[in-house]
C-alpha cells in the first residue's frame, strides 16, 4: 500500500511538472551507465527511460536536461536518422559552430557522437510540451548500439551550462558497459 502511494505521489508530482528527484534509471537495451553526482534525476515520460537535469551555469537561467531513450530492439530508427533529426532540431545562429558528428567505441559497444549549436526548436513532438524556441542554445548526443537496440542520450540546454556540462557528458558515455 505505501509503495502504491508513492508510485502514484510520483507519478502525480510528475504530471504537473516539478522537478523532484528520483532514483536514476541507469540500465536499457543491455548497457548499464553511471550518472554524475551532482545530476539529478527526475520523472521523465513514457517515452524516455530517464531524464537527468544538470546544475545551472553561472549567467544561464535554466540548467540543462540529458533525455535517454530506448524503443527496444530494431526500434527507434537508425543512428543516421536520428543524428539527422537532433541537427535539425537546431537551427544555426551567428558564431554557432558547425554541428559535428563522430564515432567511437567502447569496448565493444560502437557509439555515435553529435552536437550541434543555435536555437533549439526540439521538444516539440511526441507529446512534448513545446516552450517555444529558445535560442542560445546546445545538444550533445550520444547513440550507443547495444546487445538489445539503441541507447540514445541527448543533451540539451543554454550553451554555457552545455559547455560546462559537457565532460560530465562525456563521462557518462564512456562509463556506457553492456550489463543488465
Amino acid at each position: 500500500m505505501m509503495l502504491t502511494a508513492l508510485v502514484f505521489l510520483a507519478q502525480l508530482t510528475s504530471s504537473h511538472g516539478s522537478t523532484a528527484a528520483v532514483t536514476p534509471v541507469t540500465t536499457a537495451g543491455g548497457l548499464s551507465w553511471t550518472v554524475p553526482k551532482d545530476w539529478t534525476s527526475v520523472p521523465g515520460s513514457s517515452m524516455r527511460v530517464a531524464t537527468y537535469r544538470t546544475p545551472v551555469a553561472t549567467g544561464d537561467k535554466e540548467g540543462a536536461e540529458i533525455a535517454v531513450f530506448y524503443f527496444g530492439q530494431g526500434q527507434g530508427g537508425g543512428v543516421d536518422a536520428n543524428v539527422d533529426r537532433w541537427v535539425a532540431q537546431m537551427t544555426p545562429e551567428p558564431g554557432s559552430k558547425k554541428p559535428s558528428r563522430s564515432q567511437m567505441k567502447i569496448g565493444e559497444i560502437r557509439v555515435t557522437i553529435c552536437a550541434a549549436e543555435g536555437t533549439y526548436t526540439g521538444g516539440m513532438g511526441m507529446g512534448a510540451i513545446s516552450t517555444g524556441p529558445k535560442k542560445g542554445f546546445a545538444l550533445e548526443g550520444a547513440i550507443a548500439e547495444g546487445p538489445r537496440g539503441s541507447v540514445f542520450f541527448k543533451l540539451t540546454g543554454p550553451k554555457k551550462t552545455v559547455e560546462k556540462e559537457k565532460s560530465f557528458f562525456d563521462t557518462l558515455v564512456k562509463s556506457v558497459k553492456k550489463g543488465p
